[in-house]
């Protein structure tokens, strides 16, 4: 049935436009299933871990797709389509603000035992400028600005990866 749901997610996701607001959330779940279905195949099980990694990849890509959908925002408007750029109206920065700081508190969670070493906290605060940069960079709401921010999210991913596999590294 796990096999099933990947699929069946990623390929209904271009139809929730006409249907929600927030098709932004169910890209998020498209792409971070892969996240329970690995803990469950290298694990056997699905721990807390696997669950809050895969909220916070929900919350991340409502964010960070949220700025793709400002870019669409007037397009979608006029051709009756819904997203979360529509959804939030004049409050979309404040909302993605709530987003990335969610994001942000799920990814530090993790460390409740206090075992990732030195690296992952240096990823953690990059990752926390990077998207301070974003909201800079599209500060006004311009279509080009918003584009930018959704693309530099790539960099935030990097800074992530970076710290997990320098602790890793460390801790080998």
């Amino acid at each position: 049935m796990a096999e099933f749901r990947r699929p069946f997610l990623a390929s209904t996701y271009p139809y929730l436009k006409r249907h929600t607001y927030l098709p932004q959330v169910y890209l998020g779940m498209a792409f971070g299933w892969g996240i329970p279905m690995a803990f469950a195949a290298v694990q056997g099980t699905v721990p807390v871990l696997a669950w809050l990694l895969y909220c916070a990849n929900i919350l991340w890509a409502t964010a960070y797709d949220t700025w793709y959908a400002m870019v669409d925002r007037e397009d979608d408007l006029r051709a009756g389509s819904k997203s979360t750029a529509i959804l939030f109206g004049d409050l979309t920065l404040v909302a993605q603000g709530v987003l990335y700081a969610l994001t942000l508190l799920a990814w530090r969670w993790p460390d409740g035992r206090r075992s990732w070493a030195r690296p992952w906290w240096i990823a953690l605060g990059t990752a926390a400028v990077l998207v301070a940069w974003e909201f800079w960079i599209a500060r006004r709401r311009e279509r080009d600005a918003c584009f930018r921010a959704f693309l530099h999210n790539n960099w935030i991913g990097a800074a992530l990866f970076a710290g997990i596999a320098a602790h890793y590294a460390l801790a080998g």
